[in-house]
Formats: C-alpha cells, sequence, structure tokens
C-alpha cells in the first residue's frame, strides 16, 4: 500500500468490491448446494476483503 497514489487506491477499493460481491455469490451457491464447510472458509475470506477495504478507505481518507 506504500506509495499509492489516490486513483491506485481508488482502483484497488473498486477491484475488492467487485471480488467482494463475487464470494458473496459463490457463498449463496455454496449454501444452495449444502456445501457446509466450505462456506466457513468462504466467509473468513470476505472478513479479510472487508479488513483490507477498511485499510484502502484509511488510506484514501489520508490522500
Amino acid at each position: 500500500m506504500i506509495g499509492l497514489n489516490r486513483q491506485e487506491v481508488e482502483y484497488a477499493i473498486t477491484e475488492l468490491k467487485d471480488d467482494y460481491m463475487r464470494q458473496q455469490g459463490d457463498i449463496e451457491k455454496l449454501e444452495a448446494t449444502g456445501h457446509t464447510k466450505m462456506i466457513d472458509k468462504a466467509e473468513q475470506r470476505l472478513e479479510k476483503m472487508e479488513q483490507r477495504l477498511a485499510e484502502l478507505n484509511q488510506k484514501l481518507a489520508e490522500l
């Protein structure tokens, strides 16, 4: 994250939001097919994405 300019941070946020939405869709598919063990891992990935998004938003606020 060091050395990123405003445009790069905004792009990273957009990409992360897109990935987050895809991950949510994947979780819905897993729920529909009964793959409960895989849901936990997918939800953990969502949590990491949320943390990263918070970091990027903080960085954007600092720019």
